[in-house]
Order: C-alpha cells, then sequence, then structure tokens
C-alpha cells in the first residue's frame, strides 16, 4: 500500500463548496494505508449552509478518521511533542486560514497541528480554495511558497470570468504532491488549468 504506516494530520477549513471533493480524496488516501487525524474548526459542525449541514460533514470526516475529531487547542496540542505527524495536509485551505498561516497564528486546531509539524521538521502541504487568491491573499501564498517544508497541490483559477481573484487546488493531484512532499519537493507545475 503506498502510504502504509504513515501518519497524517488532515486539516479542514471552512470552505463548503469544495469540501466533499477534498474529503474523496481523503478517503483514497486512507484506502492506501494511512492512518489520518482529522482536524477540524468547531465552527465547521456549527455552520449549516446551501453546501450542507453542518452534521452531514461531522459524520463524513468521522468515516475517515482514526480517533475522534480534533476540534480545539487542547485536543490538538499533543500531535507536536507526543504524537508528531510524518506530514499535515490542509486541504480545503481557506484565505483566512491562508493568512493566519503566513503570519504565524496557530489559534485553531488545523493551524496548532500545521505549526507543530512544521517545528518537528515534516512537511506541510496546502490545497488552497481561496476566493481571494489572485487579491490581497497572493502575497501570502508567495510568502508561504518560500518558507521550508511548506509545498502546495496544484492549484488554478476555478471561473476566471465570474471569480476572477478565485484559486482552487486540484483534489484529484493530493496523491502526487504527497509524495513529492515526502522528498521535500514540490510538485510540477503548480500552476495548472481546471
Amino acid at each position: 500500500m503506498r502510504y502504509a504506516g504513515l501518519k497524517i494530520g488532515w486539516g479542514f477549513t471552512g470552505s463548503y463548496c469544495c469540501l466533499d471533493s477534498f474529503i474523496d480524496s481523503a478517503k483514497k488516501v486512507k484506502a492506501e494505508g494511512a492512518n489520518i487525524h482529522i482536524f477540524a474548526s468547531p465552527t465547521l459542525f456549527k455552520t449549516d449552509t446551501r453546501f450542507g449541514k453542518g452534521d452531514k460533514w461531522r459524520s463524513k470526516l468521522l468515516e475517515i478518521s482514526e480517533k475522534d475529531l480534533i476540534t480545539d487547542i487542547v485536543e490538538a496540542e499533543p500531535y507536536g511533542p507526543k504524537i508528531p505527524l510524518d506530514l499535515m495536509i490542509i486541504a480545503p485551505l481557506t484565505g483566512t486560514s491562508l493568512a493566519k498561516l503566513a503570519l504565524g497564528i496557530s489559534d485553531t486546531p488545523v493551524l496548532l497541528a500545521a505549526k507543530a509539524t512544521i517545528r518537528n521538521g515534516k512537511p506541510i502541504l496546502l490545497a488552497i480554495a481561496t476566493n481571494d487568491g489572485l487579491g490581497t491573499n497572493a502575497e501570502n501564498i508567495g510568502k508561504l511558497l518560500r518558507t521550508k517544508n511548506i509545498f502546495f497541490v496544484p492549484f488554478g483559477q476555478d471561473d476566471p470570468i465570474k471569480k476572477e481573484r478565485s484559486l482552487i487546488a486540484i483534489s484529484s493531484k493530493i496523491p502526487e504532491a504527497i509524495d513529492a512532499a515526502l522528498n521535500a519537493k514540490q510538485v510540477q507545475p503548480i500552476l495548472v488549468m481546471h
């Protein structure tokens, strides 16, 4: 199995429109032998949107996670010193969480797990999903592209006519990006057509 024995943290942030595709990707990675620990903001489960109710997302994520979902800072804290991860994936990564990560803010379980993984010298893999990737957040993407042990799932504009600043990662590229990140490489090309 491709990822047998790997301990992977998978952070889900509130980019509701694309959660299903990233959940499908997480299921495929788990089917390849990975032990997946899910980190999520509690807001994800308290918010009902046109894309689904919070309880739906909780149920879907529980199907993937090795343990109960990690939804607060206290639950996330041991994943640095006591339970080190081999890789942390944040997919989808909203513009807000992207900006916080670029500024070193770790006020959510997802970002605290990412900070701990960086501290342990292990790779972080980011799958952005933001309406502002070619706006204010372009600077944050650039900063993270230069940061050691941070890698990106290839991304592109999802609707350049109606949402000219919007960027989204290609979920089907996650396995290829995982392989590259585990070898300290950025999968190429990083910019792709949707």
